[in-house]
């Protein structure tokens, strides 16, 4: 693969720069597979993405090196890319504002992808055409281990999480964060996600004080599961589902099964890559809400 390469995807023309140049310097992944690898997953991902403003976390010289969030669209970016002008998280006085990159077609992820953006991540709210906020659609339990717990925890805690849910008649559904944790998902029960989260969350650790935390103090959560409701505060964002994770490797925030969660016993029961990712889609669709 040539370092620079024109490319018409669909009825867009990108010009991809420095695909050569290696992101994941433990795995030896280059530019030009994460790009690849966000093409060939788009049919699942653009759907979990569309009409939700992007925040991207972008690493130009590989994970290794220094990052940076953006939530304002680069100036310097096609003039087909969609963007929507938004309030900004936590503005107190509606005058601040924030022009965020709208995913709604495969060449824009490619050239977000060609900008390094390895992280995606996205608020459980969507916008109107016109740029109006709409309530929450999603609600979402982040399980953060305090170690040496680990993502085996998280699974306990998430079965417990479903219980809960399952109690009060709400489906749901869990995926790896891509790093240490996992989320569950369901959609939004209550108007007001954010005080539901937080009462199931503390529900739990009272019920569960060895294994659960529901409370932010770092010092509380050694050998512990951190359910972070807060997630749901629409100034805050969540990694999206099949976003590649900067970590070591070129791991996936990828959806999995409840069967999956009950049988992980080891940590590397729920890390998967990107080519593995693409495998499981391959062979088992979007598990995402379902």
């Amino acid at each position: 693969m040539s370092s620079d390469a024109t490319v018409r995807v669909e009825d867009r023309v990108l010009k991809l720069t420095n695909l050569e140049k290696v992101l994941y310097p433990g795995f030896g992944f280059t530019k030009g597979e994460v790009i690849d690898y966000y093409t060939r997953i788009a049919p699942v991902l653009l759907p979990h993405l569309k009409d939700r403003p992007v925040t991207l976390k972008r690493f130009p010289n590989g994970v290794d090196g220094k990052w940076f969030f953006e939530k304002n669209a680069p100036e310097h970016r096609p003039e087909w890319v969609r963007t929507m002008r938004l309030e900004s998280p936590g503005s107190s006085k509606g005058n601040e504002t924030v022009n965020y990159v709208m995913v709604d077609e495969l060449a824009t992820l490619v050239w977000l992808a060609n900008l390094a953006a390895l992280e995606l991540h996205v608020p459980q709210w969507t916008v109107g055409p016109r740029g109006g906020k709409r309530d929450p659609d999603l609600l979402v339990f982040d399980l953060d281990p305090g170690v040496p717990a680990t993502v085996v925890e998280c699974c306990r805690v998430a079965e417990r999480v479903r219980m809960v849910l399952d109690d009060d008649g709400v489906d749901s559904w869990a995926k790896t964060s891509g790093n240490k944790g996992m989320q569950v998902y369901a959609y939004a029960p209550a108007k007001d996600t954010s005080e539901y989260a937080k009462a199931v969350a503390q529900r739990l650790a009272q019920e569960h004080p060895a294994l659960i935390v529901s409370t932010m103090a770092k010092a509380q959560r050694t050998g512990k599961v951190f359910i972070d409701w807060s997630q749901n505060n629409p100034a805050k964002t969540t990694v999206a589902p099949y976003s590649l994770r900067a970590r070591e490797r070129p791991a996936v925030s990828a959806p999995v099964t409840w069967d999956e969660v009950e049988d992980c016993e080891v940590v590397e029961d729920l890390v998967f890559t990107a080519d593995e990712v693409l495998e499981r889609v391959g062979s088992a669709g979007d598990l995402f809400g379902s």
